[in-house]
C-alpha cells in the first residue's frame, strides 16, 4: 500500500476501535504504532514509541498542566466558589432570573482559577442549585445555566484545552491564555442576555430574588477580591512577560493555597484530596498526549494532512465557507467524543488546511475552545451535563439537556461571530510581543 492507503486505513481502524471500551490514548498510540510500522519499519515504530512516550512524560512545557489544574482543585476544595455566588447573588438576585445570572457570574470569576469545565460545573451546582431550588427557579433553567456557564472553565484562561493546543501547534501558551478572555467575556454577556430574554417569555422560570441593602453587597465583594489578586497575578504576570506559562501556574497555585490556608478554608483532606485530583487529571492527559504524538507521527510519515490541506484548498470555495464545515465537523464530533480526544485526533490532520487557507492559529484556538463547549452540553456525550446530574440527582437528564439548548445557541453565535470578526480573539494576544 502507498503511504496515503495506509493512512486511510488507519483513520478506519482508529474509528472503529473508538466504538471499543479502550482508552482513546491507547487506541492512538496502538494505530499509530501499526501505520508507522506499516509506512517505515517495525524497528523505527518501536523507536518512535518509547522516544514519544519519554518526550511526552519529560517534557517541561507540559509541566503548566498539573500547575494549573492544582491551582483549580486547590480553588474548588477550599470554598472559593461558595464565596463568589454569595456575591454575585447579592449584587444581581433580585433581578428577573437573577439566580441564574448570579450563577453566569460567580462561574465566570471562577473559570479564571479553574481550567476545567468539570470542576467548575461540579463545585457552581454545587453552590448554587439549592439555592435556585429554594427560590422555586425551574429545574431546566437552574441545571441548564449551571451546565452551560460551567463551560466557561475552559475559555476564560487559565485553560488546559488552551495549554494542550498551544503544545500540539507550537503556539505561545500566554498569548492563547490571553485570547480567551475577551471571548470569554463577551459570551458571559450572552449567557446573561439568554437568561433575560428566556425569563421574560417565562417568567415563572426564574423569579426575582431579595435585593439585599448596600452595606451588605459592598461587604460580600471581599468574596471577589482573592480571585482577582490570583487572576491579575497570573494573566498580568503572562501578558506583561514577567512569568513564562509554567511559572504563572506555579505562582498560581502558591497563592491559591496561600489565600486558602489564611482564611481556614483548606483542610488536610481537602488539601490530598486536591493533589490526588492533580496526579490523576494530570495523568489522564499526559497518556492522551502520547497517544495523540504517535498517531501524529503516523499520520505526517502518511501525508494525510497535507493531502487533505491540497484537495481542499482546491475547492472553488471562499475560505469562510470551508472554516464554517470544519467548524460543523468538530461540533458533530463534538457530541460522540471527549473534547480533549477530538483535538487531539483532528489538529494534526485540520491545522495544516487552516494555515493554508490564511487563518490567524491564535483565532483558530479560541474557535477549538468554543466547539468543545458545544460538545460538553450537547448529547450524548455532554459531559458537563452529566456532572450536574449528579450534583442534581432529582432532575431527569433530559431536562438538562433541554435546558442547555437556548445558551449552545449563545455559543454558536459567538462562533461565527468570530469568523468575520477575528479580532474579538486577536486583539489583546496583539498587544504582546
Amino acid at each position: 500500500m502507498t503511504p496515503t492507503q495506509t493512512g486511510i486505513v488507519g483513520l478506519v481502524a482508529l474509528v472503529v476501535l473508538l466504538f471499543s471500551r479502550m482508552p482513546v490514548a491507547f487506541i492512538m498510540a496502538l494505530v499509530g504504532f501499526w501505520g508507522f510500522a506499516s509506512i517505515v519499519s517495525t524497528d523505527a515504530a518501536l523507536n518512535l514509541l518509547a522516544k514519544d512516550v519519554f518526550s511526552t512524560f519529560t517534557s517541561y512545557s507540559l509541566t503548566v498542566i498539573p500547575l494549573f489544574v492544582l491551582m483549580g482543585q486547590v480553588a474548588f476544595h477550599s470554598g472559593i466558589s461558595r464565596r463568589l455566588f454569595d456575591t454575585a447573588h447579592k449584587f444581581m438576585g433580585h433581578l428577573p432570573g437573577g439566580l441564574a445570572i448570579a450563577t453566569i457570574g460567580a462561574c465566570a470569576f471562577f473559570a479564571s482559577i479553574c481550567g476545567s469545565t468539570n470542576a467548575t460545573a461540579a463545585t457552581m451546582g454545587s453552590a448554587t442549585l439549592p439555592e435556585m431550588k429554594r427560590y422555586d427557579y425551574h429545574p431546566e433553567l437552574a441545571t441548564g445555566v449551571v451546565a452551560s456557564a460551567g463551560s466557561l472553565g475552559i475559555l476564560i484562561p487559565p485553560s488546559v484545552i488552551f495549554i494542550v493546543y498551544g503544545i500540539l501547534t507550537e503556539q505561545s501558551i500566554g498569548k492563547l491564555f490571553i485570547s480567551g478572555i475577551l471571548p470569554g467575556v463577551i459570551l458571559a454577556l450572552l449567557f446573561v442576555l439568554t437568561v433575560l430574554v428566556w425569563v421574560k417569555l417565562r417568567p415563572e422560570l426564574g423569579p426575582r430574588g431579595p435585593r439585599f441593602p448596600l452595606r451588605e453587597r459592598m461587604a460580600s465583594l471581599a468574596g471577589v477580591s482573592e480571585t482577582l489578586v490570583i487572576f491579575v497575578l497570573v494573566m498580568g504576570g503572562l501578558f506583561a512577560g514577567v512569568f513564562t506559562p509554567t511559572e504563572a501556574g506555579a505562582m498560581g497555585a502558591f497563592f491559591t493555597i496561600v489565600v486558602a490556608v489564611a482564611r481556614g478554608q483548606l483542610s488536610w483532606k481537602g488539601f490530598l484530596q486536591a493533589l490526588s485530583e492533580t496526579t490523576r487529571i494530570t495523568c489522564m492527559i499526559m497518556v492522551i498526549v502520547a497517544g495523540a504524538t504517535v498517531f501524529g507521527h503516523f499520520l505526517a510519515v502518511s501525508r494525510i494532512p497535507y493531502d487533505i490541506a491540497g484537495w481542499i484548498s482546491g475547492f472553488d470555495l471562499p475560505a469562510w465557507v470551508i472554516m464554517g464545515l470544519i467548524i460543523l465537523g468538530y461540533v458533530v464530533g463534538g457530541c460522540f467524543m471527549d473534547a480533549l480526544a477530538l483535538i487531539m485526533l483532528t489538529i494534526p490532520i485540520f491545522y495544516p488546511v487552516v494555515l493554508k487557507l490564511g487563518f490567524d492559529p491564535i483565532w483558530f484556538g479560541v474557535i477549538i475552545v468554543l466547539v468543545t463547549q458545544i460538545g460538553v452540553v450537547t448529547p450524548p456525550v455532554g459531559v458537563n451535563a452529566y456532572v450536574v446530574s449528579g450534583v442534581a440527582r432529582d432532575v431527569p437528564l433530559q431536562v438538562i439537556f433541554k435546558g442547555c439548548i437556548p445558551f449552545i445557541a449563545a455559543m454558536v453565535i459567538l462562533t461565527f461571530l468570530l469568523i468575520p470578526f477575528p479580532q474579538i480573539a486577536t486583539f489583546l494576544p496583539g498587544l504582546i510581543r
